[in-house]
C-alpha cells in the first residue's frame, strides 16, 4: 500500500468531503446499521475505506456491514472479496445470486443490460439489508455519477432529475445514502490506485459499448478538458435550484403570478430580465433610455 504524503493528503480530503456530505444530509445517525455495498470496483472500495475511517473518529456509534453480491458472472474471482474483507476485520456478507443468467436470458444480444441488472441487484440488496437489520444502505456513487445521471435524464428521459444524496426506498423500509456525493471520480481513482485495492472488473455491463452513460461521461470529460470545473459547477447548481426560473407548475405557482403584486418568492432576478452585472449597468441604462 502506498503511504506517501500525497496519498495521505488525498485520503484526508476525501474523508473530509464525505464527512461533510454525511453531515449536510444527516446520512448517518447514532445506532444506525449501515450496509455498505462493495462490488469490487474502485468507488465501493473507497466508500468502505472512508466510512471505516470516519467511524473510528465519529462522535456517534454506528455499525458497518460490508456486502457483496456474487452475480455468478463467468470468471468472477469469488475469493478476492472474502479475503480482502476478512483482512480488514470488518463484518461482511457475501450473497450468491445468479442474476447474470437471468439478465443474459431476458436481454436480447446487443441490448444494454444495465436496467435489468440494476433492478435485480437492488432487490437482493434490499432483502439482505432487511435480513441483517440494516436501516441504511450505502452506495458508492460519487459527484460525477450524480452529474452524469442528471444529463442522462435531461437528454434521454425528459426529466430534470439526478441521483439524490439520500432517499427512502419505495417501501419505506430503508434509507439509501451516497456518502461520496461530494467526491470527484478522478480523486477516487487516484486514491484507489494508491491504496492498491484488488479491483474486480464487471464483465456484464462494463464491457458494453455505446452505452448512453458512457456518451455522457465522454461529453463531460470533454467539457472539463476545455473548461475546467464544469462538473463541479453543475453539481453546485443541483444544490441551488430556483423553481421560479424553471417551468414546473407543481413546484411554483406560475398561474398565481399577476402584475401589480410584488413577488417575494422570486429568487434569481426579474421574470423577464436577469439582473445586470455591475460593469454592464451604465451601458444597459443608456440603451434603455435611448
Amino acid at each position: 500500500m502506498n503511504t506517501s504524503k500525497n496519498l495521505q493528503r488525498l485520503k484526508r480530503r476525501l474523508e473530509g468531503d464525505a464527512g461533510k456530505a454525511i453531515a449536510d444530509y444527516n446520512m448517518i445517525e447514532a445506532g444506525d446499521t449501515v450496509l455498505v455495498c462493495v462490488s469490487g470496483g474502485k468507488d465501493s472500495y473507497a466508500l468502505l475505506s472512508i466510512l471505516m475511517a470516519l467511524r473510528r473518529r465519529a462522535p456517534v456509534a454506528f455499525r458497518l456491514i460490508a456486502m457483496n453480491l456474487d452475480q455468478k458472472q463467468p470468471g468472477f474471482p469469488a475469493d478476492v472479496l472474502p479475503r480482502y474483507l476478512s483482512g480488514l476485520g470488518i463484518e461482511y456478507r457475501i450473497v450468491e445470486q445468479d442474476t447474470y443468467s437471468i439478465v443474459k436470458e431476458k436481454v436480447p444480444e446487443g441490448k444494454t443490460t444495465c436496467s435489468l441488472c440494476s433492478r435485480l441487484r437492488r432487490g437482493v440488496i434490499y432483502r439482505t439489508a432487511k435480513e441483517l437489520g440494516a436501516n441504511k444502505i450505502a452506495l458508492g456513487h460519487h459527484r460525477d455519477d450524480i452529474v452524469h445521471t442528471l444529463f442522462l435524464n435531461l437528454f434521454f428521459g425528459g426529466k430534470l432529475k439526478a441521483m439524490p444524496p439520500k432517499l427512502v426506498t419505495d417501501d419505506g423500509a430503508h434509507v439509501v445514502i451516497r456518502p461520496l456525493a461530494y467526491c470527484g471520480e478522478a480523486d477516487i481513482a487516484r486514491f484507489a490506485h494508491g491504496m492498491e485495492f484488488p479491483i474486480i472488473p464487471c464483465n456484464l455491463c462494463g464491457s458494453q459499448k455505446n452505452l448512453q452513460r458512457q456518451r455522457i461521461r465522454e461529453m463531460m470529460a470533454d467539457w472539463d478538458r476545455r473548461y475546467p470545473g464544469r462538473t463541479e459547477s453543475v453539481f453546485t447548481a443541483l444544490q441551488n435550484v430556483v423553481p421560479s426560473h424553471l417551468a414546473d407548475g407543481m413546484l411554483y405557482d406560475f398561474k398565481g403570478l399577476h402584475a401589480g403584486k410584488v413577488n417575494r418568492d422570486m429568487d434569481g432576478g426579474d421574470v423577464a430580465f436577469d439582473a445586470p452585472r455591475l460593469g454592464e449597468s451604465a451601458s444597459i441604462l443608456k440603451f434603455l433610455m435611448a
